[in-house]
């Protein structure tokens, strides 16, 4: 036998030798993967209303009938918060098109947010939740609040010890995912899956434009929707879309409308900016759907508008200016009085009827009164 080949074979040894030595290793080096865990209940199919999309489902969370039920119950549950005063619904209640009703929500011990809530209707269809967002999924935006220390002020882990120790939870999660040892990623996914139940279509406006109904919109609104998709008019539908098939009344994009920006320009906030570091998106926000303004407001993210109205005459008047002004704004004043009429009366058009059995159940309805902060 060669030198060169000893040479060989005694390195091919010590390689396997080492390999051997990692591998024995390997477990205590890697970290620990939480395998996935599904429902265990009964499959269910949201059916969509006239004029809206099928409702996207994530596939390591397919709806059943008791995750919807377990999320609805945590999503009224003040318990979710540290002091046991603020739920979900605090903010984005039932009452309030599933919104706030002031400019900045409130959290636990009285703390104001810096932005009004968004509602929370047809979030099922947004690629991405809260105004600059910054959260890829339903399931993402409800582990924020929890932790936020001016609104639920609570801890990941917190909230799974309370929900451990209550009576009730335990058996529930188990009916729901089968086993009744709680995660958070079971809490954050049934409160998602019944968020996902929470959608509005089948308006006037899609029985006349989908259903091809022609009486039911007022001539007055079917003249506001050509002015809303007229680009030489109000040109809303640029970033309000319609569709062939459907309507979202939003493209889901972010855009800067002037809110917040002072006489000299300057932002108050600086919205999606925040999340992406990209210069041109300061002081942008998501575009907010129209369908089920009634009840909404006060309107933008800040709450700067008290009615529909108010906020309209924004766009009449061109925005506020500032350096990262979204280009396709631009005044509106060429309208008459009788089109800016015709125009709220098509907006009118759009609120559509939300689902039975999304309220709070009957032991958690008064929690749904409390107000908590914004987004």
């Amino acid at each position: 036998m060669s030198r060169n080949f000893k040479f060989l074979v005694c390195c091919s040894l010590a390689a396997v030798a080492l390999a051997i030595a990692a591998a024995s290793y390997l477990p205590a080096l890697q970290a620990p993967v939480e395998s996935a865990i599904f429902p265990v209940g009964k499959p269910l199919q949201i059916q969509s209303p006239l004029g809206l999309p099928p409702v996207p489902i994530p596939a390591d969370n397919p709806l059943t009938a008791e995750t919807i039920a377990l999320g609805r119950r945590l999503y009224y549950d003040p318990q979710l918060s540290i002091d046991s005063t603020i739920s979900c619904a605090s903010c984005h209640a039932p009452q309030f098109a599933f919104s706030d009703n002031r400019p900045f929500s409130r959290g636990v011990r009285g703390q104001l947010g810096t932005r009004k809530a968004p509602t929370v209707i047809n979030s099922a269809f947004s690629p991405l939740q809260f105004w600059d967002g910054r959260a890829p999924s339903l399931e993402e935006q409800a582990k924020g609040p929890m932790a936020n220390p001016v609104e639920m002020a609570h801890s990941l882990e917190g909230v799974v010890r309370r929900l451990q120790a209550d009576p009730i939870y335990p058996q529930l999660f188990k009916a729901a995912w089968g086993t009744d040892q709680i995660t958070i990623d079971m809490v954050v996914k049934s409160i998602a899956s019944f968020e996902r139940t929470i959608i509005a279509g089948d308006s006037p406006f899609d029985r006349f434009y989908y259903g091809h109904d022609s009486k039911a919109l007022s001539p007055g609104a079917q003249r506001g929707l050509k002015i809303f998709v007229s680009k030489n008019k109000g040109n809303c539908e640029v970033c309000h879309t319609i569709g062939r098939d459907f309507a979202l009344f939003t493209d889901g994009k972010f855009h800067n409308l002037g809110i917040g920006a002072d006489t000299r320009g300057n932002l108050s906030d600086l919205g999606r900016f925040t999340v992406t570091k990209v210069e041109q998106d300061k002081g942008c926000f998501k575009t907010p759907s129209l369908r089920n303004l009634a009840n909404r407001g006060p309107y933008m993210h800040d709450g700067t508008f008290r009615t529909v109205k108010d906020a309209f005459a924004h766009y009449i008047g061109g925005g506020n200016w500032n350096p990262y002004l979204d280009k396709e704004i631009h005044s509106l004043d060429t309208l008459t009085f009788e089109e800016r009429d015709d125009l709220l009366e098509f907006l009118d058009s759009l609120n559509g009827q939300l689902p039975k059995n999304i309220g709070p159940p009957p032991d958690l309805a008064p929690s749904a009164t409390t107000a908590s902060t914004g987004r």
